[in-house]
């Protein structure tokens, strides 16, 4: 958990990006590290998911092997730190429950939260709970995705939009997705994520059986 600052007239810029995370790999890193240059973020937390909701009909990995992969993924950058906040918590992972909660690590006005995530979920967010309380909470940063345009945020409702920051990444096509299925059909991952994930991966065997 971030350390208070008793002068809460400095504002902290907190960049926080949640996600599965199944497994974390260079596209997310790329997406927050541009986040944090391009915006002049203090910090960046990465919250992996612990029951996301939108996935629930999927076969996750256990939320301990994403947290590790995470940790492992971030460690030599400074401004990258990570939360169990979401792990940790019982029932379903709410974005608007994680705000709310984070809200109260800092002074009232003292931070400004910046939540990242990629354009194609932003454009879910309508769906998502309290989706107007999360554009309310914070600003919602959209980065580019493959197959994804800037132009189709233009169908979010008025108070989402408002809140909403395209970021413009340099794109990179590689997906957790295609990670697994990589490890489940036993081709290479090198290149696609940070070797020390790549070697947990195959340490514990993680993907070689479900060949999702």
């Amino acid at each position: 958990m971030p350390q208070r600052r008793s002068n809460f007239m400095s504002r902290i810029k907190v960049g926080i990006m949640g996600g599965t995370f199944d497994p974390i790999h260079f596209g997310h890193l790329v997406v927050a590290e541009e986040a944090y240059t391009s915006l002049n973020l203090s910090e960046i937390i990465f919250v992996p998911t612990g029951d996301p909701p939108h996935k629930s009909f999927k076969n996750i990995t256990p939320a301990e092997d994403r947290y590790i992969m995470t940790c492992m993924a971030i460690v030599d950058n400074p401004h990258f730190k990570i939360s169990k906040i979401e792990i940790e918590r019982e029932g379903p992972s709410y974005t608007i429950d994680t705000l709310r909660e984070m809200r109260h690590w800092y002074l009232p006005k003292e931070a400004e939260f910046f939540f990242i995530t990629g354009i194609d979920a932003v454009l879910q967010i309508p769906t998502w709970k309290e989706p107007f309380a999360i554009a309310q909470l914070a600003h919602i940063v959209a980065a580019s995705r493959p197959g994804y345009d800037i132009s189709q945020l233009e169908s979010l409702p008025e108070e989402i939009k408002r809140a909403v920051i395209p970021l413009e990444i340099p794109l990179l096509a590689i997906s957790s997705t295609e990670i697994r299925r990589r490890v489940a059909a036993g081709q290479s991952i090198r290149y696609f994520l940070p070797w020390t994930v790549e070697h947990y991966i195959y340490k514990k065997t993680l993907y070689t059986l479900e060949g999702r």
